[in-house]
């Protein structure tokens, strides 16, 4: 029989999420349904709606006169998508499949991170809510982002010592 004219093999496991056909795979994506009814997942989902609240109240007003909103910006939306992409990749179970990484530990740290930095940026949005006119379109927006810029604060806190007592846990 000639090369080309083999018929192809397909190699299919249950526990595999990969389908292999010769020299190429294919992933099959699925999701997790109960990290979304978790803590640590309802935590993410509050972040990422806050997160996204502090960020848009702030970029619809004329932020750019007062350089700290520069700071505030720069945090929300970093923080926003950095948490849009670790819900993605625990609710897909990809950091599964790259088992080198300590993904405990990153996640701990991004957490940590998050809170001091949004706690840091939401204090200086709190002292910056006093150069707006009291009733104006700009005001109003800055105390609101204010408000949900210590609300998410603390949703990260949340998501740190959630962090922690699961980083506890794996040391033990």
């Amino acid at each position: 029989m000639e090369e080309s004219a083999k018929p192809r093999t397909i190699v299919t496991s249950s526990s595999s999420p990969y389908v292999e056909f010769d020299n190429f795979s294919i992933t099959s994506v699925s999701y997790d349904r109960r990290f979304l009814q978790s803590a640590p997942g309802l935590l993410i989902m509050l972040e990422l709606v806050l997160g996204l609240l502090v960020w848009t109240l702030i970029a619809g007003t004329e932020y750019f006169r007062f350089s700290p909103f520069g700071w505030v910006m720069f945090v929300s939306v970093f923080y926003w998508v950095l948490t849009l992409f670790l819900l993605l990749l625990l609710l897909t179970r990809a950091h599964t499949r790259i088992p080198q990484i300590p993904w405990v530990t990153v996640v701990l740290v991004f957490n940590c991170s998050a809170t001091l930095l949004y706690l840091v940026s939401a204090v200086t949005e709190a002292t910056l809510v006093g150069y707006g006119v009291k009733g104006r379109h700009d005001y109003n927006s800055w105390a609101a982002s204010t408000f949900f810029a210590f609300l998410v604060s603390l949703s990260y806190a949340g998501s740190a010592v959630l962090s922690f007592r699961s980083w506890q846990k794996r040391d033990e």
